[in-house]
């Protein structure tokens, strides 16, 4: 990836390109936390269950996973430049959409519109990472893209319910938009006449041909090692997202604006935990440590924080379950950004954003699967236990899969990749 060492991109540019694209990146995941919080909100207008809200966001996780198997390709084709300006535009257009929604179905199609388009989001911000910066810097990128998203959502709780009191959730939504549409504008200024953020894919003639784009991908040990991962360890930071919420109403009794200060906490822990891990990384990195040992590490350690969240349950007391939770969370995103620092270890830069989007691909579809089964899991009766013992255990088994898959991470300049 040569242009993230080009003298044209100061660290000043590279940086502020990176920060706006992050921006975006909050507005692109509002509409989760938005609906997350103004569930009760929802349901009294639509009267929908439990299980209704957990297909919903199952709808959501399938629409986003399937468009996953497309953006990828369309980020590597089309360059960081005009990704971002094809998504943005897509995605806040899309959540603008929600405003109009005066019926169940027409809630479910806004959101099929908001899962495809803000798909884009992911192999965007790993492909721009891949392009800014160069390998022992991307770490500390990935961490600090969450940080900023973990600022952003910690913000939301404070933010949304006044927002929802003065304009409905309706109109929360179409806020989400227009600041998706504002950061498109700032980065287009930014971008302007910066050529390695126009540098697109050509496919070889073997693909423009008809070969499967995916064809090598689905060959690799390696990538089934990551996306698989992926899968376990998503389907935990997608049942928290859409359920913490509803967890801290049932066993504490909290109204919608006190849910402002729990989910703040949790949120900040996001933030912390992989900006942490990226800068333990990127040092662990410059001063000669192996990727294996590095990625590898900070993932054992990011397991072994998420494994106690069941005694979360034993606690009667709120303080320590928020805190609690905020350090689950923190495990979590330290977990990710090491399978995301993964891909850009071993992948080809021209196959970097359709890596990450058949690993967000199998992150969604985990989604959609823990989506379903819990809103179906309350329904019964059975409540969180069940749900928070997969949570504990789903690191610890992804990392084992990863291991098995990919005993040794190296870098294309180390070895032939195969993928």
């Amino acid at each position: 990836m040569a242009p993230a060492n080009s003298p044209a991109l100061s660290p000043r540019l590279r940086w502020s390109l990176f920060t706006v694209l992050c921006i975006a990146g909050v507005f692109n995941a509002m509409d989760r936390p938005i609906i997350a919080i103004l569930k009760p909100d929802m349901m009294a207008d639509f009267g929908w269950s439990d299980s209704d809200f957990g297909d919903l966001a199952a709808v959501t996780q399938f629409s986003a996973a399937f468009a996953f198997l497309f953006t990828g390709w369309l980020v590597d084709r089309l360059g960081v430049n005009r990704a971002m300006q094809v998504g943005a535009s897509a995605w806040s257009l899309a959540a603008m959409a929600h405003g109009w929604a005066l019926s169940t179905w027409q809630v479910v199609a806004a959101r099929v519109g908001l899962g495809v388009t803000e798909a884009v989001q992911t192999p965007l911000t790993i492909k721009t990472v891949a392009t800014l910066f160069p390998p022992d810097k991307r770490s500390l990128a990935f961490g600090f893209a969450t940080l900023l998203a973990g600022a952003g959502t910690i913000a939301m709780p404070f933010i949304i319910p006044g927002l929802a009191l003065a304009v409905g959730w309706r109109g929360a939504l179409v806020a989400g938009g227009v600041g998706g549409l504002v950061s498109l504008l700032a980065w287009m200024g930014l971008a302007r006449g910066i050529a390695a953020l126009n540098e697109r894919h050509v496919p070889s003639a073997a693909e423009a041909a008809g070969e499967a784009a995916f064809g090598a991908i689905l060959a690799s040990r390696a990538v089934w090692g990551i996306v698989v991962a992926k899968a376990l360890s998503d389907m935990t930071w997608w049942f928290i997202n859409f359920w913490l919420a509803d967890y801290y109403r049932r066993e504490f009794g909290l109204s919608t604006l006190e849910l402002a200060v729990p989910l703040a906490i949790a949120f900040a822990g996001s933030g912390l935990g992989a900006f942490g891990a990226g800068w333990i990384s990127t040092r662990l990195l410059e001063r000669g440590a192996s990727p294996n040992a590095v990625r590898k590490g900070v993932m054992l350690a990011a397991a072994l924080t998420v494994a106690p969240l069941p005694l979360v349950l034993g606690l009667k007391a709120f303080w320590p379950v928020a805190v609690m939770i905020g350090v689950v969370m923190a495990g979590h995103q330290a977990f990710s950004l090491s399978l995301f620092s993964t891909i850009t270890d071993v992948v080809p830069g021209a196959k970097v954003g359709r890596v990450t989007a058949f690993g967000a691909f199998m992150g969604n579809m985990g989604g959609v699967a823990i989506s379903l089964v819990a809103g179906r899991v309350l329904d019964a009766g059975f409540g969180f236990v069940p749900l928070f013992v997969f949570a504990a255990a789903s690191y610890l088994v992804a990392l084992a899969w990863f291991h098995l898959m990919l005993p040794v991470i190296r870098r294309p300049d180390e070895a032939v990749s195969g993928i």
